[in-house]
């Protein structure tokens, strides 16, 4: 499932074709939802909001997650079928096994952009409010919940706990202040830093603990499938504290 990094770079990726304002003259692929409607509209922005990609018009927006395999093309196509394709007068945008959703009314309605922690309006201290809101969670269920961390992913979970020296079943009320304002803080740095590695195709050379089988310090590193969302989980039983 791609994280909040890879849909800023599609964000990216998207915007020097200046689609604001621009009109769909063309929609087409197997989506089950009422394509047609974005037939003749104008874009009005294009945004990302942790996971999802957003296409906003006057009265409705188009929420696009590419869940566990999903992915795009930009001004070219795949040979399978799309499950939605938009065309404009000089640019063409192809979603690919992807979960496609309209929202309506404004998009600043139904986002809380403090939540995601990569956007400028992030937010550490209402983020820190809302953990110590569930005392009794651990922390890799709380730092996967997109409420709190929008745009934070497995991948991420994993290494930001590596980096603060956090276990993954610890129990938020059980985890020291210091501790719980790091993660918050090592959330969002990871996030910048999984973008420019991300940018220059060295991503899995900077892991240090996810899917790995030692971690930095020589330690055999433990994998479970942790959690109430029960999602793969690497950590060290020496370099991190269990806190219960």
């Amino acid at each position: 499932m791609p994280e909040g990094p890879s849909i800023v770079i599609l964000r990216e990726l998207i915007e020097p074709l200046h689609l604001e304002g621009k009109e769909i003259l063309a929609v087409s692929g197997n989506t089950t939802i009422d394509k047609d409607r974005m037939l003749h509209q104008q874009v009005i922005a294009v945004k990302s909001w942790g996971k999802h990609f957003l296409i906003c018009f006057e009265k409705f927006n188009l929420r696009i997650h590419f869940m566990m395999f999903g992915s795009y093309r930009i001004n070219e196509h795949k040979d399978t079928p799309a499950r939605l394709s938009l065309f404009f007068k000089n640019a063409e945008l192809n979603f690919y096994t992807c979960s496609l959703k309209y929202i309506e009314g404004k998009i600043d309605l139904s986002y809380d952009w403090s939540a995601d922690v990569m956007a400028e309006e992030w937010d550490p201290k209402r983020a820190l409010k809302k953990v110590r809101s569930y005392p009794d969670s651990l922390i890799c269920d709380i730092l996967l919940d997109q409420q709190i961390f929008s745009g934070v992913g497995n991948i991420i979970k994993n290494e930001v706990l590596y980096r603060v020296g956090v276990q993954p079943l610890s129990k938020i009320h059980a985890i020291p202040l210091s501790k719980l304002k790091l993660i918050i803080t090592e959330a969002r740095q990871y996030s910048f830093d999984f973008l420019e590695w991300k940018k220059a195709f060295t991503l899995k050379k900077h892991w240090l603990v996810n899917t790995r089988k030692i971690c930095p310090l020589g330690h055999p590193l433990k994998k479970e499938y942790s959690g109430k969302t029960k999602r793969r989980t690497f950590y060290c039983l020496i370099c991190q504290k269990l806190y219960l």
